[in-house]
């Protein structure tokens, strides 16, 4: 049960540093979501929406989703997504 506490309490923690960034993605028809933290501290998340299928996502992960996850919940060791659209 204690595990699940404090993973519910990382998640609400990622959410809130993905609230500073879904104003930007929504501008452009997207959006994120968390789907799981695994037991070594890995977000995985998925990029919806126009983020889905855009050129620019590896660019818009690296550079804003996982620098503000990271930045906001030190205790996550690394951030994936699930559906990044190769830059070639």
């Amino acid at each position: 049960m204690e595990a699940a506490v404090h993973n519910d309490q990382l998640i609400e923690k990622i959410e809130r540093a993905l609230d500073s960034m879904r104003p930007y993605l929504a501008a452009d028809g997207g959006n994120v979501r968390v789907l799981d933290v695994t037991d070594n501290k890995t977000v995985r998340l998925e990029l919806m929406g126009a983020c889905g299928s855009c050129p620019m996502s590896a660019m818009t992960f690296k550079g804003g989703l996982e620098e503000a996850i990271l930045k906001a919940v030190p205790e996550i060791s690394k951030v994936e997504a699930v559906n990044i659209t190769p830059l070639f």
